[in-house]
């Protein structure tokens, strides 16, 4: 791959991110309700998720700036993902626990976010922040449901091509802390919950698995949603107009299997190949994914992005990033790949690599991996492509 290239397709993808960034998005939002609300003070900052450390942080920043500097922080977020800033608050206490499945790290978490907001007073205020990965990262079960019978469940249902909706709907049937559970022990007088949309059509009974929503609070509770994979590839697409090429589809259509997706965005880039459609092509959403009974290295941006090599193999003139916005794909530390048509020139090795569940080893030996660390946000998945 050219890396100018490369270089436009990591300014885009970095362009997406940072404008549904924990942090800013966060202290933006609260900033503005700050001002509009001169009578919301809160007596405790709760905020779960991948983008748990950015939006805690935003959220003092806004709350510094409008000299409000005594609520304490409870911040819950996936292992590795807390800023050290964060780490060393003194009002901060960090959690950290598994992701996707969750462990007894989670089931600790769930327990002391419900106790905190139990233990509110009936004069009290609440700022909840969420974001992607709270189901995971926070979990309370019922007697009759161990913690092994619940991550061999939520193996199952990751592994079987179960959509985000359908898996954190069976998550709301046995939880005792989502579907506004958590906010049903709420005893104040008002609760804001700032919310970034990991899930399609951006419903916060979805987001979290409900753990947000404000059902059972009557007119205590207001929902904002800050971040969204709409705003984010916009932001790319912008971008990319503001470097002077032309962006010809920016839409939200990734909700089918990976291979499924695969073969609709890679006909459609090789049908712009062909006929000199050239220009940018970004997509998002979050594919399925069917596993077989023992993956190999990767997740479903490693296993599009090597479908998608596949597909456009000996195409000189494509050029494709996908990647998780949150800057994580599956069990690995990377967050998609990078490729061209080039990437599958051993296209034996790649289909194989590709039905073992292997694409980020293949990726990784390929050169076309892509690693960007935690991103403190998290609105599902972004294709960016670049036919020249």
């Amino acid at each position: 791959m050219r890396e100018e290239i490369k270089a436009q397709l990591i300014h885009l993808f970095n362009g997406s991110v940072d404008a549904v960034a924990g942090s800013a998005a966060t202290q933006s939002h609260l900033d503005r309700l700050l001002l509009e609300d001169n009578d919301f003070r809160p007596d405790l900052i709760l905020s779960i998720g991948k983008a748990a450390s950015g939006m805690c942080a935003g959220a003092l920043s806004a709350l510094e700036a409008h000299k409000q500097l005594t609520a304490p922080a409870l911040l819950i977020t996936k292992y590795q993902h807390t800023d050290q800033t964060m780490r060393d608050h003194p009002r901060v206490t960090t959690l950290e626990a598994a992701h996707p499945v969750p462990d007894h790290h989670s089931v600790y978490a769930g327990a002391q976010a419900l106790q905190r907001v139990a233990d509110l007073p009936l004069n009290s205020q609440l700022l909840l922040l969420i974001s992607g990965g709270t189901s995971s990262l926070t979990e309370i079960l019922p007697p009759e449901t161990s913690l092994e019978q619940w991550q061999q469940l939520t193996h199952t249902m990751l592994s079987s091509g179960f959509s985000i909706s359908q898996i954190n709907t069976r998550r709301k049937q046995i939880s005792l802390i989502k579907d506004g559970k958590l906010l049903q022990a709420f005893k104040g007088t008002k609760v804001n919950v700032l919310a970034i949309s990991d899930v399609q059509g951006d419903d916060i009974a979805v987001i979290g698995s409900g753990t947000g929503d404000t059902k059972h609070i009557g007119n205590r509770g207001a929902i904002h949603l800050i971040g969204t994979n709409q705003v984010a590839r916009h932001r790319a697409a912008a971008l990319a107009k503001e470097s002077g090429l032309k962006v010809l589809v920016n839409s939200e259509c990734m909700y089918q299997d990976v291979s499924l997706v695969a073969q609709q965005i890679g006909d459609t880039l090789k049908r712009a190949a062909n006929t000199a459609e050239r220009g940018v092509y970004i997509f998002g959403g979050e594919p399925t994914v069917n596993l077989p009974e023992n993956p190999g290295s990767g997740g479903r941006n490693q296993s599009l992005a090597l479908a998608l090599a596949i597909h456009i193999q000996g195409l000189a003139n494509v050029n494709i990033l996908v990647a998780g916005t949150d800057g994580s794909d599956g069990p690995t530390d990377a967050a998609g790949g990078i490729v061209d048509g080039t990437t599958a020139n051993d296209i034996k090795a790649a289909t194989l690599a590709l039905s073992r569940a292997d694409a980020g080893t293949y990726l990784r030996s390929s050169g076309d991996i892509f690693i960007t660390g935690p991103t403190n946000t998290n609105v599902m998945d972004i294709v960016i492509a670049i036919v020249d």
